[in-house]
């Protein structure tokens, strides 16, 4: 039976069977294809959406904003200081008033709990650009970007994730592995694990589908035949800078290196979402160094920079996945 996901919400992969997110994933590679092939594919023609921010991000804005010209749509985007939500105009009452001007809302910022507000009151689909909880956009473009680096398929594959494991990121690549058959291993302090309780689930869903769930502070065992080895931040947007210490403290041990993949499968590949803090060539990046003495934080240049890194394929893969995702909903 086809997949439909006409009108639906998009706020965390756990609301998604594994056929309606591979159905993500294919549509995803279509549409990098015609980009490619330079094809116009305005298959939304004269349909709007808002794009609501309370955290920036130069991809995610990007990405909703290419993604919505390509398809034909008209932008519009307001920043954390553009709209009065949860400050003069309750979260429901401002998805009532955007749900009756635009065709689809997005939303980047706090709790889960807002996003999943707005959808309960907007009366078109919301579209979940990151969340303290989950980054669902981030997974199609993750997961696309594996297939394209491993055409044999997902499933079976092996995806660690080193250090801070308690974050949206960690989150949603436990749910989009578990659901699509693969092996997910968090590697980091203990006291940075994912919750227990999604934890509990996904490794319900890997019972499903042939995947596993590992929590491990052992780099060594981790990274054993791994295919791919995905990093993020060690300080994530909205976190106060004296946390910095205390992180860098806990994660040094897990900064990505070219020695983690000596024992990785020989196709591995490294990941990350970005920003990325590989050099000097950012204010954060200078601070961190000049206070604490670490020029590279969560990878290494010489692995960031490496033939493994896929980290701007992935990047760029953001327009495609959230293309998909808003053709697939707003069609």
């Amino acid at each position: 039976m086809p997949v439909s996901l006409s009108g639906r919400h998009f706020l965390k992969l756990l609301d998604f069977t594994p056929e309606e997110i591979r159905h993500l994933i294919r549509l995803s590679h279509e549409f990098k294809r015609l980009k490619a092939a330079g094809v116009p594919h305005r298959h939304l023609e004269g349909k709007n959406i808002v794009l609501l921010f309370e955290k920036t991000s130069t991809r995610t804005r990007c990405s909703f904003e290419a993604a919505g010209h390509d398809l034909g749509m008209g932008v519009t985007y307001l920043d954390p200081g553009s709209s009065q939500m949860g400050k003069k105009e309750s979260i429901p009452d401002t998805a009532r008033v955007l749900g009756r001007m635009y065709d689809g809302i997005e939303y980047r910022g706090y709790g889960q709990e807002v996003v999943e507000k707005l959808a309960e009151h907007a009366g078109v689909p919301v579209w979940n650009g990151l969340t303290t909880e989950f980054h669902p956009t981030q997974m199609i473009a993750d997961m696309m970007t594996i297939e394209e680096r491993f055409p044999d398929g997902l499933k079976g594959k092996k995806l660690v994730y080193m250090g801070d494991a308690h974050n949206n990121v960690a989150n949603s690549l436990m749910v989009a592995c578990t659901k699509l058959g693969m092996h997910f291993v968090a590697c980091g302090p203990q006291q940075l694990m994912p919750e227990a309780d999604l934890v509990t689930t996904c490794r319900e869903l890997a019972e499903q589908s042939g995947g596993s769930v590992t929590l491990t502070s052992s780099v060594a065992e981790a990274v054993i035949d791994a295919h791919v080895i995905y990093t993020d931040v060690w300080v994530s947007m909205g976190e106060p800078d004296e946390v910095w210490a205390e992180r860098i403290e806990a994660l040094a041990p897990y900064q990505v290196n070219s020695e983690m993949f000596s024992t990785a499968d020989p196709n591995a590949i490294f990941m990350h979402c970005l920003p990325a803090y590989h050099d000097l060539g950012t204010d954060v990046g200078r601070a961190v160094a000049e206070k604490f003495g670490m020029t590279e934080l969560e990878c290494t240049d010489e692995v960031f920079e490496s033939a493994r890194s896929v980290v701007f394929d992935e990047a760029e893969n953001r327009m495609h996945s959230i293309k998909a995702i808003m053709y697939a909903t707003l069609k």
